[in-house]
């Protein structure tokens, strides 16, 4: 049971498989969509320049039909004339041409964008397959549009019915004037005829949109092995990248460890935590320059102890630092007095160091004060590496 619903469609398709889908070519298209704006912009165009269009072709249709009796008995007048006519009606219906071009543009790209696909293109000989032909000619798909089909063919043609039953008159007033007349007259029905056809066809495409976009999110669903695999090829296998990070750990935890020996002293807890500081002339703030908690806060406490750094155990201070300061930058502000009390006891230290008398080394601060915004409660005492 399991096998098999691993083997399930279940999953969405991820951002890679779509991309892979369009660079074969594979996006969501409506038709529908595309000859309901086709039409409609044959409508559009009709009513804004139908009746001029209508007399200029009607004038063009005229004009070729009439010719002297020399032309008629003549080899090559009809081809010549022919060729003139089919030359000024392109020219007058060049504009036409191009809004329907663009049009049907539109409708293509609406939906699923525009795609250039060199692979939608290559020679698929698999479709040459006889097998193949039938399982998609009974397929669920080719059901759906044979309905649509259907659905659409009826409706057209009852509204086509609809506007030849309106505009019968016209018709047949248009039949019996002469050819420009005709041609002015038919305008406005031809007008009424494209926008009817569009509002028809505007229902099954607010129909087919949704259906052809749900269609495409089912074709390129996957299953959870897709998934995973798909997974492991993009992020690389999970124990690589458990090893990755682990070694990336390693290296900016020794990376930390050799800042110890430069640090000018290390706040304990005394063992749970470990923070190590360091300031230079110029520099704004003190700097975290290592921190850590148990077994690296003891590291860090005996690699101070080794080179020589002083060590002050201050368990409130070293919370607040543990918790609020980030490694490698400056201390928050709250702790400006805190972390200068320490600081003046770390010179005081190394100038008895330093000095030839002899003396006794200064005394360690007292209990250091931290503001109560950054204090941090002693328990319970948080486990972990910051590297």
């Amino acid at each position: 049971m399991a096998e098999t619903n691993d083997q399930e469609r279940s999953q969405p398709a991820s951002p890679r498989r779509i991309e892979r889908a369009r660079e074969e070519g594979r996006t969501a298209r409506s038709r529908e969509l595309a000859t309901c704006l086709v039409l409609l912009a044959a409508g559009l165009a009709f009513a804004a320049s139908g009746p001029q269009l209508m007399q200029d072709l009607g004038r063009l249709l005229a004009r070729s039909l009439q010719f002297g009796r020399e032309a008629a008995f003549s080899g090559g007048a009809p081809v010549e004339r022919l060729g003139t006519f089919a030359t000024d009606a392109l020219l007058l219906l060049a504009p036409l041409f191009a809004a329907l071009a663009l049009a049907a543009l539109a409708g293509t790209v609406a939906v699923g964008g525009w795609v250039f696909a060199a692979g939608a293109v290559s020679p698929d000989f698999g479709r040459l397959s006889p097998a193949r032909g039938l399982s998609n000619l009974f397929s669920i798909n080719s059901l759906a549009e044979l309905c649509k089909a259907i659905a659409k063919a009826a409706l057209v043609t009852a509204v086509a019915l609809l506007v030849f039953n309106f505009a019968r008159a016209e018709i047949v007033g248009a039949s019996r004037a002469g050819v420009e007349g005709a041609a002015a007259g038919m305008s406005g029905t031809i007008t009424a005829g494209f926008l009817a056809l569009a509002a028809s066809l505007a229902l099954i495409a607010a129909i087919d949109v949704p259906f052809v976009l749900w269609r495409h999110a089912r074709d390129l669903r996957m299953t959870r092995q897709e998934t995973r695999d798909e997974s492991r090829e993009s992020e690389g296998d999970p124990q690589t990248r458990m090893r990755v990070r682990g070694l990336q750990r390693e290296m900016a935890r020794k990376r930390m460890m050799a800042e110890v020996p430069k640090a000018d002293v290390v706040v304990t807890n005394p063992a749970h935590y470990a923070v190590a500081l360091a300031y230079r002339d110029g520099m704004r703030a003190p700097l975290v320059v290592a921190k850590g908690a148990d077994r690296l806060a003891l590291h860090i406490r005996r690699l101070a102890q080794e080179n020589g750094v002083a060590v002050l155990e201050s368990p409130p201070l070293a919370r607040a630092l543990y918790r609020h300061a980030p490694l490698g930058a400056p201390i928050p502000h709250g702790l400006y007095d805190a972390v200068a009390q320490v600081l003046a006891w770390v010179y005081q230290v190394r100038g008895a160091r330093d000095s030839r008398s002899g003396g006794a080394a200064p005394q360690a601060p007292g209990p250091i004060d931290v503001p109560a915004e950054l204090a941090v409660p002693a328990e319970p005492a948080a486990p972990g590496d910051p590297a």
